[in-house]
């Protein structure tokens, strides 16, 4: 097996690479060529992480193996990143572990490159505003992921923390982006694109806070309780996607779900609309929802490129076990 331990990975992969992979595996999801298996995630009962396994085969990309790790909130304090992750590829033929890759990068540019996809397929094509609600690790990412897929004439954002959106605003810079700080109310008035990325257990986006015609990218919602918007958003919007289990049990819509307000049947599989089997947008005052929950798919896509770029280019590690 080879260990390409997380430094290398920036080298590795570009983010043109990470949203390629994502929509293919968007693809074969809807094929029935690739499946998730159940997650498990739970609260650890130490240092108030989060921890879980998210494993998957892509029978279309014969990628398949497991991502372990989590959420660890003090970590920024001690100067690492607070999610922490590494993913395991496996041999489909034989069951023969092939690699072992850091997952922290890799996570964020596959949850990147996910929003990416439901904003290229889902948002207004005249779409000129890009409204970032969070400014943890995640944002930034975001916002370049986003950029990539339409031509913004500003960023707006909002965080609990007004300090620490500081950050975006030089991330905008770097993009030739102007950058504005509002609050949610404004935020929810001139952005055509939301992307929400919290780690919140109670709604901080407001069903009233958006204008017919937005698409939001809801990133931060992967656990059991936590929630980003109001379930009445969900109820007024055509919700898409990337895992229907996963959104009904540990997404956003698990809200609107207990609320009886919208049933498993009025969520899309982003894939469906990727590939054709379904349509997406069907008119300019359509508010469109992204259920981004996260799936181990992504995570072995983006693995394997990274891997086999390693072994190319004779980085990494080669061990036997």
């Amino acid at each position: 097996m080879i260990i390409v331990p997380e430094r290398l990975i920036a080298g590795l992969v570009s983010e043109t690479d990470v949203f390629n992979a994502v929509e293919k595996v968007f693809v074969a999801m809807a094929r029935g060529q690739a499946r998730n298996f159940p997650v498990v995630r739970e609260a650890i009962g130490c240092a108030d992480a989060l921890y879980g396994i998210k494993a998957g085969f892509d029978q279309a990309g014969l990628a398949l193996g497991l991502k372990a790790g989590g959420y660890w909130p003090s970590n920024i304090t001690r100067g690492i990143t607070n999610h922490q992750s590494i993913i395991l590829l496996f041999d489909p033929e034989t069951g023969q572990v092939k690699a072992a890759v850091g997952g922290n990068l890799l996570t964020a540019l596959r949850t990147a490159a996910a929003s990416a996809v439901s904003i290229n397929h889902l948002a207004r094509r005249d779409a000129r505003v890009l409204g970032i609600v969070g400014a943890g690790h995640q944002s930034v990412f975001q916002m370049r992921g986003a950029a990539r897929v339409r031509t913004f004439d500003k960023v707006i954002a909002w965080n609990r923390q007004a300090e620490k959106l500081s950050k975006l605003a030089d991330a905008a810079a770097a993009l030739g982006l102007p950058f504005e700080a509002a609050d949610l109310a404004r935020l929810g008035a001139e952005a055509d694109v939301i992307i929400t990325v919290t780690s919140s257990y109670a709604p901080v986006l407001l069903r009233d806070h958006v204008r017919p015609g937005t698409h939001l990218a809801c990133m931060g919602t992967d656990t059991k309780g936590k929630q980003e918007v109001e379930a009445r958003l969900l109820q007024d919007a055509r919700v898409f996607t990337d895992e229907v289990a996963q959104s009904c049990t540990i997404g956003e819509a698990q809200h609107a779900i207990a609320e009886k307000l919208i049933e498993p049947a009025n969520i899309t599989p982003l894939g469906a609309v990727v590939s054709g089997l379904a349509v997406g947008r069907t008119s300019s005052n359509e508010i469109t929802v992204f259920d981004g929950t996260g799936v181990a798919l992504q995570d072995l896509a983006v693995a394997s490129i990274a891997a086999e770029a390693a072994i190319v280019r004779g980085l990494g590690q080669e061990v036997s076990i």
